[in-house]
């Protein structure tokens, strides 16, 4: 903070307390005449047949005014609160969430330690473990994921059993640590639109649904020349390269022709973040067996 900005808050704050404080005491008095009660002196408002009397506050009123601003006083004198002042005790924000950071470090370190050496598949089926594994996933995946774990548009959904990188506990936890880069090329400038058109009615017979028989014939031979690579000569995908299953009518991005279309011509790039540095192993651990517990309806199948 500038030296004029942390003046301008000083005198700002300083001026307005003075000014109520001179309000307070400039009212504690009511002058009255020499004919009049000072303890039944009336405003002449009328209200509903009811008058207002014009009397001072309360004694102890107007003292517990006083005593507010003798904490405020004691309270800027001790803490961050004028300018660039940080107080006689240096209290700091940072400071303070630090330091309720190791008391819920040294209140959990134990369980959360008792957490990380217990295999991910046997964790998965601990109910306190997954409530933790619940605000974990809440405050870092729920934003892309869904609350649910559903996923999004562009966004895995993390509750059925197509995994594009695998779905073993193993995998689950190499995806969080690590993070992934997909990377689906641009094929407009090799196949062209016909050959887009072609393919898509390929990628659309692999999941039998209405294609043209004809154009899926030769985007076929395109899809063997250019896509099978990654995705498999039958299409089913490569959990080592991130590459999706195209039979099982899941779609990351959407499976209407037009989306696969889209696809083929521009190519996409998905990133999952790595965690690594930013949560604890322990907290990952958790987080890898609350994932695992998602699916794992289909992982018992």
């Amino acid at each position: 903070m500038s030296t004029f900005w942390s003046l301008w808050i000083i005198v700002l704050t300083l001026t307005n307390l003075a000014l109520v404080l001179w309000v307070l005491l400039a009212n504690r008095k009511v002058a009255v005449r020499d004919d009049e009660d000072p303890e039944n002196r009336k405003t002449g408002h009328v209200y509903d047949g009811i008058e207002e009397y014009d009397n001072p506050l309360p004694r102890w009123w107007f003292n517990m005014f006083i005593a507010t601003f003798i904490f405020g006083g004691i309270y800027l004198l001790l803490y961050p609160g004028m300018g660039s002042f940080p107080g006689l005790l240096g209290w700091t924000q940072e400071k303070e969430l630090e330091g309720h950071q190791q008391q819920a470090e040294a209140r959990f370190s134990e369980q959360f330690g008792e957490y990380a050496q217990t295999p991910i598949k046997e964790l998965a089926e601990n109910p306190d473990a997954m409530k933790m594994g619940t605000r974990l996933f809440a405050n870092n995946c729920a934003v892309c994921h869904g609350s649910d774990g559903g996923g999004n548009w562009g966004y895995p959904n993390l509750t059925d059993d197509d995994w594009l990188w695998g779905g073993s506990p193993e995998r689950i936890k190499q995806t969080l640590v690590d993070g992934r880069q997909a990377a689906m090329p641009a094929w407009s400038n090799n196949l062209g639109e016909e050959g887009i058109a072609q393919v898509t009615e390929y990628v659309l017979s692999l999941n039998d649904r209405e294609h043209d028989e004809s154009m899926a014939e030769e985007g076929q031979q395109k899809f063997a020349r250019n896509c099978a690579a990654c995705h498999g000569a039958e299409g089913k995908g490569n959990i080592n390269l991130g590459a999706p299953n195209l039979t099982n009518d899941i779609w990351l991005y959407g499976g209407a022709p037009s989306d696969i279309r889209q696809t083929l011509r521009q190519g996409r790039n998905g990133v999952m973040p790595a965690q690594e540095d930013l949560l604890r192993d322990s907290h990952i651990h958790i987080l890898a067996a609350y994932v695992y517990s998602l699916s794992m309806e289909y992982d018992e199948e």
